[in-house]
């Protein structure tokens, strides 16, 4: 069906067709590059967290903070920064710890708005290209004052390819940033899960209390 398909003269009469695959490589592109980003970012954080522990209740603090430094993970920025502030000033922990997160947060969702926008908007630019088929059909139905099916087909095969090719574009689109998404929400509740292990146990360490929950309200 595709093999007998004249591409050429699609390309040519449907600047609609010509949209969608400028939208399929911006797709193809970003997708790459996140994938590709979210494979760094990747690390191994249980194996950092026992060593990081450890230190951390024997007081080395410096120590544990090194833990972090060659990890990618989001809990390695944020671990380190959170330890860092801690040892300044224990009640200003948290705070920081929340500020990091919202950081790595903006790295990681980074360009995956783009590959929802291309879900939602190339199926509609699909449409808009079967409703230009279908004007073509028309028209060159009353240029030559025939219905016969010879004259309709090359205007209907274009409108059946770009709602075809919309589909192709914003299935896998959908799908990756379902992806992306469940992947940037389970990385940042690793990094705030161990963070506060990590809070906690630099003041278990430290001696400090934990705040109260009404008084860390408040």
């Amino acid at each position: 069906m595709f093999v007998d398909f004249d591409w050429t003269a699609a390309l040519a009469q449907s600047p609609i067709l010509i949209v969608l695959i400028l939208c399929s490589v911006v797709t193809l592109g970003f997708a790459i590059e996140r994938l590709n980003y979210y494979h760094k970012r990747n690390g191994n954080t249980d194996t950092t967290m026992r060593k990081a522990m450890s230190a951390i209740q024997g007081g080395r603090f410096d120590e544990a903070i090194n833990h972090f430094q060659d990890l990618a993970h989001p809990l390695g920025p944020v671990a380190i920064n959170t330890l860092d502030g801690f040892r300044r000033a224990p009640g200003e922990a948290e705070e920081i710890m929340h500020v990091m997160l919202n950081q790595q947060k903006l790295l990681l969702e980074r360009n995956t708005g783009l590959l929802g926008t291309m879900a939602a908007v190339t199926p509609l630019i699909g449409l808009l290209g079967t409703v230009w088929g279908i004007m073509r059909a028309f028209q060159a139905m009353s240029a030559a004052g025939s219905a016969a099916p010879a004259i309709v087909a090359g205007g209907v095969a274009e409108a059946l390819v770009t709602t075809a090719a919309g589909l192709v574009i914003a299935v896998p689109s959908v799908m990756l940033y379902n992806h992306f998404n469940r992947r940037l929400a389970t990385m940042l509740s690793v990094a705030e899960n161990h963070t506060r292990l990590l809070c906690v146990a630099a003041r278990e360490t430290l001696g400090i209390s934990t705040p109260a929950p009404d008084a860390a309200a408040r």
